[in-house]
């Protein structure tokens, strides 16, 4: 397979993978947001599972959901990695939370407070495989 190529014949670089992050604190969802942005990474933001599930039915490119288990709406972070091995079972999640519970079938959980680096060495991992 060729790789695609610009005007002058020279390789058009692939595009940072993306990040959909989902949180409801907004102070938190920001904070993540922004330190992925300067690692590199395109980031979309969604404030609860019922919104990242409308970015991913409306066929965003997402690589990686990194997504808190905690949430207000119609499910949690657990319901949200339920409805993507469904619905997206290509789709890698990682989950977070700050309380003491784990789900095996989920994905990897980082717990809170979780360090920004750990977070992208999660990230890349997956992107790896």
């Amino acid at each position: 397979m060729n790789a695609a190529r610009n005007t002058v014949g020279e390789p058009v670089p692939a595009p940072p993978p993306t990040i959909l992050v989902v949180e409801d604190d907004v102070l938190v969802r920001s904070l993540v947001a922004t330190y992925l942005r300067d690692s590199g990474f395109d980031v979309i933001e969604a404030n609860g599972a019922d919104e990242a599930i409308r970015f991913l039915q409306a066929e965003l490119t997402v690589d990686i959901v990194f997504s808190d288990i905690q949430m207000p709406g119609s499910m949690d972070g657990f319901g949200l990695a339920q409805w993507m091995r469904r619905e997206r079972p290509w789709l890698k999640i990682i989950l977070t939370s700050g309380a003491a519970r784990t789900a095996q079938e989920a994905g990897p959980i980082l717990a809170k407070p979780y360090d920004y680096a750990e977070l992208e060495r999660h990230i890349r991992s997956l992107l790896a495989c």
